[in-house]
């Protein structure tokens, strides 16, 4: 019986091993240690510190918002979105000063209205700004009678034209041309407000008056947008005697009987009231300047305020 030689028990090995080693699964190293390393050990005191300024960051966001909200009981968010809206517009058309100061006499003005409408009772919403046209409140209740409507309609005006004249005093006696430029503005546009047509606060004014004192200043109205050409008044107009026709064909009963001396005194604030206005339009006015009040005359209309639609 002959024996194989030794090449041949070599090469039978060898083939045995690399059989093995195919049937046999790979098989992964075996890991380093069951341990983390140093890195992810102490992130225990990264991970507080992280966390500690997560809620310090947060605590400071809940005052902010604190603030804000405070902020926000003073004077409603709306306000101050639709103010800062207006600023920027207006000041593309005449710098940030005169457009920034313009929008605090229009507020001056609304915040006029609201603190009639808080004396009399009336519930009102915060002003909103509308670029190019003013800004207005609307009342959520129905005024008395037409006094204490009148009442609240002149008180925005009162309070834009005091606004007015003490920027045009300011300017004059400092010689600043910005500050006599926002008076002269205030007072013109609270000279147009007073237009006896409504929804201007004048066309709310002469709602305590009889009812041919409408149509004389619906008149007035007509004859403003022939010289002004300003297409605000032409839609004013327009609004007013929808709202004249509305009045005549559901009157509210009652609403009108205001007492004779009640007229007097409002009538006498009233004129009294447009008379000042007037006289001092033209104070300090340089002869022939590009003025920006000059520019209000067809773009802006301040301080209507809105009743309840049931009226």
């Amino acid at each position: 019986m002959s024996t194989p030689p030794p090449e041949d028990d070599r090469r039978r090995e060898n083939l045995r091993a690399v059989l093995a080693g195919m049937r046999a699964p790979a098989s992964a190293p075996a890991p380093a240690a069951a341990t983390p390393p140093a890195e992810t050990r102490k992130p225990s005191a990264g991970r507080r510190t992280l966390l500690g300024s997560l809620g310090a960051g947060a605590a400071l966001l809940l005052s902010k918002l604190k603030f804000l909200a405070i902020l926000g009981t003073v004077l409603k968010l709306k306000t101050l979105a639709t103010m800062l809206l207006t600023i920027a517009v207006y000041a593309t058309q005449w710098g940030w000063g005169f457009a920034t100061g313009f929008v605090l006499l229009i507020l001056i003005h609304e915040a006029g209205h609201a603190v009639a409408m808080q004396r009399e009772g009336i519930p009102a919403t915060a002003p909103v700004f509308i670029p190019f046209v003013g800004a207005f409140i609307a009342m959520r209740g129905r005024p008395r009678n037409a006094y204490v409507e009148a009442k609240v309609a002149i008180a925005g005006p009162l309070a834009g034209s005091l606004a007015a004249w003490a920027t045009l005093a300011a300017g004059l006696a400092s010689g600043r041309p910005l500050l006599v430029g926002l008076g002269h503005a205030a007072v013109l546009l609270n000279l147009f407000n007073l237009i006896p047509v409504s929804p201007l606060d004048g066309g709310r004014v002469a709602g305590v008056f009889t009812r041919p004192f409408w149509l004389v200043g619906y008149a007035v109205g007509i004859a403003a947008t022939i010289v002004t050409r300003s297409p605000i008044l032409v839609l004013v107009m327009v609004v007013g005697l929808y709202t004249m026709w509305q009045r005549s064909r559901h009157p509210v009963p009652g609403y009108h009987d205001v007492p004779g001396g009640s007229r007097l005194a409002m009538g006498i604030a009233y004129a009294g009231l447009v008379i000042a206005l007037a006289l001092t339009l033209e104070i300090g006015i340089p002869a022939r300047t590009a003025s920006p009040a000059a520019s209000t005359r067809s773009a802006a209309l301040v301080g209507p305020y809105q009743r309840p639609c049931s009226m």
